[in-house]
């Protein structure tokens, strides 16, 4: 197999589609299907399964994957290598963040790489923590900006520690010096996210012991805070989510202090490309120049 039948297969895996790779490659999807096919026979197993809604990875595609990505992504440092020994800063960069990095930090680290680098492509992959942790491990993203509650899985960079924040619908009692505490969250109605995405809750309310009814189970950060906002429930947050909040809510600072720590991670840290290696400092560097309150 050649490095553009790895290609293909790699736009065909995230399209789900033959169509959708065939316009992402400017080839035509019965030439997509051909090459799938020709890999199929040389390698005695099938890849992918077809369907009318689309094409999804057999147990042998999904297998292989990742070292497909891996030879892709060497490529693709190896390229950057030479732009840069012929002193161009040139290259792509695939960054995977979950939706309060993407929303209130990314933009702002977006600008100021691109206007110091403007040869280098940046991709942003945006989703759960399971879904950013996947891409990571797959070679789908190159970075990826994690909670430390995934730092069991990877090496963590921390970048900043925020405060957990409670948030409570507008006409909710003002609780003692206007600090909310683990006694007056107990046996309380909670709005929830997915395991995925809410995993400082989740620790935050193991660590008290705090019971709960839990009314909602929302998948995104806005869901949460409209549920709360009608009432339906109190949350706990980090405070990024919560900074430019404009809902019904009232947001209180928690006692003891918990927080959520972020960090940066990379699959294989000794083997940047040099354009994965630029941004990572950029990143780092911009985490650790920015005021925490502002972030």
């Amino acid at each position: 197999m050649t490095l553009f039948s790895y290609e293909i297969f790699d736009a065909v895996a995230r399209q789900g589609s033959f169509n959708k790779a065939a316009q992402q490659l400017h080839l035509t999807p019965s030439a997509i299907s051909h090459a799938i096919a020709v890999m199929e026979a040389e390698l005695g197993f099938t890849l992918f399964n077809r369907g009318k809604n689309g094409v999804t990875m057999t147990s042998y595609g999904a297998s292989l994957y990742p070292s497909i990505r891996a030879v892709l992504n060497s490529d693709e440092a190896l390229q950057q290598s030479i732009a840069r020994l012929n002193g161009l800063e040139k290259g792509k960069v695939k960054l995977g963040a979950f939706n309060s990095v993407c929303a209130g930090l990314l933009p702002q680290i977006l600008k100021s790489f691109m206007a110091s680098y403007p040869q280098i492509e940046v991709e942003v992959y945006q989703g759960t923590y399971d879904d950013v942790k996947e891409w990571l491990r797959t070679g789908q993203v190159d970075l990826a900006f994690l909670s430390a509650t995934c730092r069991e899985e990877f090496n963590l960079t921390e970048l900043f520690r925020e405060p957990l924040l409670c948030i409570v619908p507008q006409d909710w009692p003002e609780p003692p010096n206007g600090i909310m505490t683990p006694e007056l969250m107990n046996g309380q109605s909670f709005v929830v996210q997915c395991d995925a995405t809410d995993a400082e809750m989740r620790q935050f309310l193991k660590k008290y012991s705090i019971s709960t009814e839990r009314r909602c189970h929302v998948i995104d950060d806005q869901s949460n805070i409209a549920m709360v906002e009608a009432g339906l429930g109190i949350s706990i947050m980090p405070r990024m989510l919560l900074r430019s909040c404009t809902a019904a809510v009232k947001i209180y600072p928690i006692e003891p202090e918990e927080y959520r720590v972020v960090g940066l991670a990379v699959q294989r840290p000794t083997a940047m490309a040099p354009a994965v290696e630029q941004m990572f400092r950029h990143i780092v560097d911009f985490c650790r120049q920015t005021d925490p309150q502002l972030l």
